[in-house]
């Protein structure tokens, strides 16, 4: 059953995660404590009033307008492609937004995202996202354009796992959101684990009657399953065990917890560490927020996974005001979670005028303009 909640939740529990992280994403351990003191990080380090958003919440909401992008022409045409090519073409117009300044010429595109002033601004891209996606060729899993494992696939693939709902298998749902992290990322443990995250998503928010721990739990059944031929299954899969058995001790702080699983840099790394936090504190959005980006490694990527997890899994309702609060794109993200749960509702069968959906999702331009 979808809960329009749940989808606002994911994709601002996913960017409070990201700018909550931001800024001390590149800290060890102790130079976060020294400087914010004994508990971390726990409120936004704004910058001109704003708590700034990275590559990885502008990627994830260039993936949100690829799938919804692609479903439109399918519905209004008849005919449509791979939703992960529809995705790729997305994240060509992402790229410019890193190396143009706006406004764009006036020409087509895939997302309407290039109409929004304050997404041309580089936050630390990924390198592999970079590189791969300016060559203008996308991978597939039977493709693989690199061997990366980097934590670009896995951080910006949640809105598959909101989009798809009770119509669409799991396997087919999963299998999407590995493609969708291998046009970058061509290594096995590159996008096993953004399948994970979207079995994970798909579950919680669109069931009310399943716990978190179930959710995971049936992720790895599933994902042992459909990629049973794949090297490196089970070190992801032992990964995810250790998440597990770590957020159900009591004598093990967070630090020394997430120490053991790694620092996020890779994508099972990021995973597993937001599994650990999101178990841990699965009635706590703050406490598992602060968790996430308060240790030396990939602090915006950990607290952005963890943030669409439990906001998937609590929804916007559970997230406190503080991270509402001078969120970047706040309003930007909330639409786009509004329109991930309304989807298309032209046809071209149908007479069903929708002025503001068309503007976005066939003429790929911001209503306003």
């Amino acid at each position: 059953m979808k809960d329009i909640d749940k989808y606002r939740g994911c994709l601002i529990g996913g960017a409070a995660g990201d700018a909550l992280g931001y800024p001390v994403e590149f800290m060890k351990d102790s130079a976060i404590f020294s400087k914010y003191g004994n508990n971390g990080i726990t409120e936004y380090s704004l910058e001109n009033g704003v708590a700034e958003i990275s590559d990885d919440t502008q990627m994830t909401l260039f993936t949100a307008t690829g799938l919804l992008y692609g479903h439109t022409r399918g519905m209004t045409r008849g005919i449509m492609g791979s939703y992960p090519n529809y995705v790729f073409e997305s994240y060509k117009d992402w790229y410019r937004t890193q190396i143009e300044r706006y406004p764009l010429p006036k020409e087509q595109h895939t997302s309407w995202l290039v109409d929004i002033p304050e997404l041309f601004v580089c936050r630390d891209p990924g390198y592999t996202c970079i590189s791969t996606i300016s060559n203008g060729i996308n991978g597939t899993i039977n493709r693989p354009l690199n061997k990366s494992k980097g934590c670009g696939g896995v951080m910006r693939v949640a809105p598959v796992g909101l989009y798809f709902s009770e119509k669409w298998s799991s396997e087919k749902v999963d299998m999407i959101g590995a493609e969708v992290a291998a046009l970058t990322h061509g290594h096995p443990l590159g996008y096993i684990p953004a399948a994970g995250l979207v079995h994970i998503i798909n579950l919680v928010a669109h069931n009310d009657d399943i716990s978190l721990i179930d959710a995971v739990k049936d992720m790895k059944r599933a994902i042992a399953q459909l990629f049973s031929d794949k090297m490196f299954l089970q070190d992801f899969l032992d990964l995810v065990d250790k998440a597990i058995e770590l957020s159900q001790k009591s004598d093990i702080n967070d630090l020394d917890a997430i120490k053991q699983i790694g620092e996020g840099w890779v994508a099972e790394e990021t995973l597993a560490i937001a599994i650990y936090c999101s178990l841990k504190y699965s009635d706590d959005f703050d406490k598992a927020l602060i968790a996430s980006v308060n240790h030396s490694g990939d602090s915006d990527s950990t607290g952005a996974v963890t943030g669409n997890i439990l906001g998937a899994y609590l929804g916007l309702k559970a997230i406190p005001q503080k991270y509402l609060d001078n969120l970047e794109l706040k309003d930007i993200i909330i639409e786009l979670a509004n329109d991930l749960y309304n989807d298309c509702k032209i046809s071209e069968f149908s007479h069903y005028h929708d002025e503001i959906w068309e503007q976005k999702y066939i003429y790929s331009q911001y209503p306003s303009k």
